[in-house]
C-alpha cells in the first residue's frame, strides 16, 4: 500500500457539512486491491494484538465489536487503515469519530476519510496506520515500541498546536455560541466574527484593552502610587536600580520581613518573599535585578496573609481564586523528592501552562524555599505534614489554585472593581494579599498588591479545587453584547457557469446600498471597486481575506468545486447560497466521475446555509432544484419559465421566487408580482438576447431581495451594471470595430458554450467562432465542444492553450475538430494552435456585420488584441 495524496479539509465540504475537519488520503491498496482481510494470513490477530481498544469501534454493525467482526469476516484495507487512523488519535487523547472509505474510478484507489483535532497530528495518524498496517500483513505484529512512538508524536503534535488555555477557555465558549474564530497571521491574535463585525484577542488582551492601562498594569509602582492616591491599601515600598539603595529602601518601607520583585516581572518570576535579614535581601535584590528588563526592583513590606487573584471583565467582579504555593505533603514514609514525584503523576499536571496544573521543578530557588524551613530533598514529613517549594503562589511554578467566588466580602468586591476601573482594564487580574478574604481588607490589614494585564484563566476555569467558573462568558458578553452580531452577511455563489458574473452583479447590487462589499472571483479579490489581489481567487484562502478584513460588511463570494474539494468551504455557515447550475465540466478530475457526483460538490454551498437564510436554486435544473431536499434553510427557486411547476407549487405554498415573465425579471411573493425591470433594460442581459445572462440576473437579484434590500435599489443595480473587460473581464465583452464586433467569453465547456450560443444564434451576419478547451476535460466534453461549435458557427477556428494540461500538441483540437466534422462533415474549419494567431486570423476574416467570437485561455490576452484594432 502506498499514499498518493493527503489533503486537509477546514470546512465544510463534499464529505461532511458538519464535521470540517477531516483528512482525505487517497490510497493505493496495490497488489491488495483485491484482497480482503480474510484472506490475509494472521492480520485480524496481529491487529487486536497491536490495538486490541478497537473492540469500542461499532462500524456500520451498530454495536460493540462490529468493526473487528467486519475485519474478521473480510473487508478491505483501506476501511481499517480509516478505523486505525481515527483509533491511533484517540489513544494520543484527541475525540474524533467520523470516517469514510470510498473506492475511486482507478480501481484498488480509495479515498479515506476520517476526522482530525490537529491537523498535523491527523495527517501523522494517516501515515502511521498505513504503516501500521503493512508492518502487520508483513511480519504479523507492529512492534510495541514504535506504537508507543506513534503516541508520543501524535501527542507532541496536539501539545505543540493546542491552545493557551486561556485562549483555549475562550473559543470554546465561543463555539458554544457559534462565533466563528480564526488565527490572524502575527503575534499569536485570534479573530473573533467575520468582517466589519469582528473583534480581536491576544491571550486575554482584547482590543476594548487600552495601551494607556496595559502600561500602566506593567509599571508596578506607577500602578501602586495610583491606587495609594484613590485610597487603596497598598503596601508600603519603593523602586531601586543599584544595590547600594538597597539598605535605604528597607528602612522606608518599615524593616523586616519585606518583599524584593522586579518592577516589570511576571508569573512570579524573580519574587522573593518573606525577606527576614541582610543575606536575603542581597540575594534576593540579584535575582530581582536579573529578572528585570530595566534593572529595576521593587522592595516592599511583607504582609502576611494568603495569595488571592481577583479576575474583574467589563467592571464586575466574575471570579476569585486562592493560590496556594508548590508544596507536598507528607505521608510519614516518602522523602520530599519521593513526594514531588508522586505529585507530579497527577495526570492534571504537565509542563508551562499546557495543563490544568503545572509539574513542580526542582531548582535552586525551590531548595532555597525548602531549607528555610528547615528542610531536605531527603526529608521524609510526617503524616499530613506540608513543605512549601515556592515562596510565590503562581500556577506557573507548580501551585494550585482553590476558587474563592463566593467567599469574598462585599466590600473588596467593591474595591476589586474600582481598582480595574481606576487602572482602566478591560480585563485586570488583581492579587490581593489578605489572611481572611471575607473579612474587609482594612480590617485585616489586607493589600491589594498587583494589577494584571493579560491575566490567566486557568485558575478560574478549572481550578485544583472548587466549582469552575464560566470567565469566558463575560469577556464574549463584553464583545458582543445583547443585540449585537458577530457576523455579516455571507452570500455563497457557486455553479458550472455565471458564476463570477452573478457574483460581480450580486455585489454591484449591495454596493447601491453604501455598504462596503468585499467580493471573490475568479479574476481577482475586491473590496468595493478596489482590486487587492489579481487572479483565479474562488478557494478558502480568498474568502479569508475578505472575512478577516475589518473594513468589509458584506461578503460575496464566489465558491468554486475546486476549493471546495481541496480545502473545503472557509466559513461555517451562510446567508445565501445561490447555485445557478450543474453541467458536466470537471468531470474525471479529483474522483468526480459523474455530474451528479459533481451536483454534491455544488450542494455544499447550500446545505451550508444557515436555517433563516435562503437556498437560492435553478427551478430548471433538475440537478439544481432537487438540492431543496437537503438544505436545512428556506428555498428561494429562480426560473426562466415562470409557469414553471416546481415554482408554481412553491408560490402557493407562500414561496419566495424569482421568474422571467412577458420580458420582465420579476419577484414573485405570495400572490404579488414585482417587477424588477424589462430585460432591455438591463445591459448585463445584452438587450434580453442573452437568456443565461437572464437566468443570472434572477439569482442576483432574488439574493438582495431575500436579504432586504430594497427593489428599487435591486432596479438601480440590474440597471447600472455593465458588461465590459473592467467590471466583467471576459464575460459576454462585445467591442464594436465599426464594420463588425467581436465577442470574448470565457467559455471553456460545453455548457457554458451552448449559453453563449444562445445569444450568437440571435445573430444576423455571420458567425465566426476561434474556439478551444482546457486539455484536462474528457475526450468526450471535447468532442461536444465541437459539436456545439458546429451548431453555432459559419466559420471556425481552432486554437489550442497555451498550457495543455497533460496532453500532447494538438490532440485537443483533434478531438474539438472530430466533433465538428461529426456534427456537419461539409462545415469549413480550420486549426491554429496558437491562441494570438487564430484571433488575429478570425478579426481579419471577419466581413461586415459579422461576429467574432472568441473563447480564450488568456482573457487579457484576447482583449488586449481587440483593443489595439480599435485603438487605430
Amino acid at each position: 500500500m502506498r499514499i498518493l495524496k493527503t489533503q486537509t479539509l477546514r470546512g465544510p465540504n463534499y464529505w461532511s457539512i458538519r464535521r470540517h475537519k477531516l483528512i482525505v488520503m487517497r490510497l493505493d491498496l496495490e497488489e491488495l486491491a483485491e484482497k480482503p482481510s480474510n484472506e490475509i494470513p494472521g492480520f485480524y490477530e496481529g491487529l487486536i494484538k497491536v490495538l486490541p481498544s478497537l473492540i469500542e469501534h461499532y462500524c456500520s454493525r451498530g454495536h460493540r465489536g462490529g468493526f473487528l467482526e467486519r475485519v474478521q469476516e473480510g473487508t478491505f484495507m483501506g476501511h481499517i487503515i480509516e478505523h486505525i487512523a481515527l483509533e491511533l488519535q484517540e489513544l494520543a487523547g484527541m475525540p474524533v469519530g467520523f470516517g469514510r472509505t470510498r473506492e475511486t474510478a482507478t480501481p484498488g484507489v480509495y479515498n479515506v476519510v476520517f476526522e482530525y483535532v490537529e491537523e498535523q497530528a491527523g495527517r501523522y495518524a494517516g501515515r502511521a496506520a498505513v504503516r501500521l498496517c503493512n508492518s502487520i500483513i508483513q511480519t504479523g505484529s507492529y512492534p510495541q515500541e514504535e506504537l508507543e512512538q506513534d503516541l508520543t508524536d501524535l501527542k507532541d503534535l496536539y501539545a505543540n498546536a493546542a491552545l493557551g488555555p486561556s485562549t483555549e477557555t475562550i473559543v470554546q465558549e465561543a463555539q458554544t455560541r457559534k462565533i466563528p474564530w480564526m488565527w490572524l497571521s502575527a503575534r499569536a491574535m485570534l479573530q473573533l466574527g467575520y468582517g466589519a463585525r469582528q473583534k480581536r484577542i491576544q491571550a486575554t488582551l482584547t482590543e476594548n484593552s487600552g495601551i494607556l492601562a496595559v502600561e500602566l498594569a506593567c509599571d508596578k509602582e506607577g500602578t501602586k502610587t495610583i491606587l495609594s492616591e484613590m485610597g487603596i491599601p497598598v503596601p508600603r515600598g519603593t523602586v531601586i536600580q543599584y544595590l547600594d539603595e538597597l539598605e535605604d529602601a528597607i528602612e522606608d518601607v518599615g524593616s523586616y520581613p519585606i518583599v524584593i520583585k522586579p518592577l516589570d516581572g511576571n508569573h512570579g518570576r524573580g519574587i522573593t518573599i518573606n525577606i527576614n535579614s541582610w543575606q536575603e535581601a542581597e540575594e534576593a535584590y540579584d535575582l530581582a535585578s536579573a529578572a528585570s528588563k530595566t534593572r529595576s526592583v521593587i522592595v516592599e513590606r511583607y504582609y502576611l496573609g494568603t495569595d488571592h487573584r481577583v479576575l474583574v471583565i467589563n467592571g464586575k467582579l466574575v471570579a476569585v481564586a486562592e493560590r496556594i504555593p508548590a508544596h507536598v505533603t507528607g505521608d510519614g514514609k516518602s522523602t520530599i523528592e519521593e513526594l514531588i514525584e508522586i505529585t507530579n503523576r497527577d495526570p492534571r499536571r504537565g509542563e508551562g501552562h499546557d495543563n490544568v496544573l503545572t509539574k513542580i521543578t526542582v531548582d535552586r530557588a525551590a531548595l532555597t524555599v525548602l531549607e528555610k524551613q528547615g528542610y531536605r530533598l531527603d526529608t521524609v514529613l510526617e503524616s499530613g505534614e506540608t513543605a512549601y517549594l515556592r515562596a510565590t503562589a503562581n500556577l506557573s511554578m507548580g501551585g494550585i489554585a482553590v476558587d474563592r467566588t463566593d467567599d469574598i466580602h462585599p466590600e473588596n468586591v467593591w474595591i476589586a472593581q474600582r481598582v480595574a476601573k481606576i487602572v482602566g482594564l478591560d480585563i485586570a487580574g488583581i492579587d490581593i494579599i489578605t489572611p481572611d478574604i471575607t473579612k474587609p481588607l482594612r480590617d485585616v490589614n489586607g493589600v491589594v498588591v498587583e494589577v494584571n494585564a493579560a491575566p490567566g484563566f486557568r485558575m478560574h476555569a478549572a481550578p485544583s479545587q472548587g466549582l469552575p467558573r464560566n470567565i469566558a462568558a463575560p469577556v464574549l458578553d463584553m464583545l458582543f453584547p445583547a443585540g449585537t452580531s458577530c457576523r455579516i452577511p455571507i452570500i455563497a455563489i457557486t455553479g458550472t457557469n455565471g458564476k463570477t458574473t452573478t457574483t460581480r452583479l450580486t455585489a454591484h447590487i449591495y454596493r447601491q446600498t453604501g455598504q462596503v462589499v468585499g467580493y471573490t472571483t475568479t479574476d481577482g479579490i475586491y473590496i468595493d471597486e478596489y482590486l487587492v489581489e489579481k487572479g483565479d481567487n474562488t478557494g478558502p484562502y480568498s474568502a479569508s481575506v475578505i472575512l478577516k478584513d475589518p473594513t468589509v460588511e458584506v461578503a460575496i463570494l464566489e465558491s468554486a468545486r475546486g476549493g471546495i474539494l481541496r480545502s473545503g468551504l472557509a466559513f461555517d455557515s451562510c446567508d445565501i447560497g445561490i447555485v445557478l447550475n450543474v453541467a458536466a465540466d470537471h468531470l474525471g478530475l479529483a474522483d468526480i466521475e459523474t455530474i451528479e457526483q459533481m451536483a454534491q460538490v455544488k450542494s455544499v454551498v447550500a446545505e451550508t446555509v444557515k436555517p433563516e437564510g435562503y437556498a437560492v436554486l435553478n427551478a430548471d435544473d433538475p440537478l439544481v432544484a432537487a438540492m431543496a431536499q437537503r438544505v436545512k434553510s428556506k428555498v428561494a427557486y429562480f426560473s426562466m419559465n415562470p409557469d414553471n411547476q416546481l415554482v408554481s407549487d412553491h408560490i402557493r405554498r407562500d414561496g419566495l421566487a424569482a421568474v422571467y415573465e412577458n420580458g420582465y425579471l420579476s419577484i414573485l411573493e405570495g400572490k404579488w408580482t414585482l417587477r424588477i425591470e424589462k430585460a432591455v433594460n438591463i445591459p448585463v442581459t445584452m438587450g434580453g438576447m442573452a437568456p443565461f445572462m437572464i437566468a443570472n440576473t434572477l439569482a442576483a437579484c432574488l439574493a438582495a431581495y431575500t436579504q432586504g434590500v430594497d427593489i428599487e435599489i435591486i432596479r438601480r443595480g440590474v440597471r447600472t451594471f455593465q458588461l465590459s473587460p473592467a467590471q466583467t473581464p471576459g464575460r459576454m465583452n462585445l467591442f464594436n470595430l465599426g464594420e463588425y464586433h467581436a465577442l470574448v467569453d470565457y467559455a471553456h465547456n460545453p455548457h457554458g458554450y451552448e449559453a453563449v450560443s444562445g445569444f450568437v444564434r440571435n445573430w444576423e451576419g455571420e458567425k465566426i467562432g476561434v474556439v478551444g478547451g482546457p486539455g484536462d476535460r474528457r475526450d468526450e466534453d471535447l468532442i461536444l465542444l465541437g459539436k456545439i461549435a458546429a451548431q453555432t458557427f459559419d466559420t471556425i477556428i481552432i486554437k489550442e492553450d497555451d498550457d495543455p494540461r497533460g496532453r500532447g500538441r494538438g490532440e485537443a483540437a483533434d478531438l474539438i475538430a472530430k466533433g465538428i466534422y461529426q456534427e456537419n462533415p461539409n462545415l469549413g474549419y480550420e486549426t491554429i494552435l496558437d491562441e494570438t494567431e487564430a484571433i488575429e486570423t478570425g478579426l481579419n476574416r471577419a466581413s461586415s456585420g459579422s461576429l467574432v467570437i472568441v473563447f480564450p485561455e488568456s482573457i487579457t490576452r484576447a482583449v488586449s488584441l481587440i483593443q489595439k484594432r480599435i485603438e487605430k
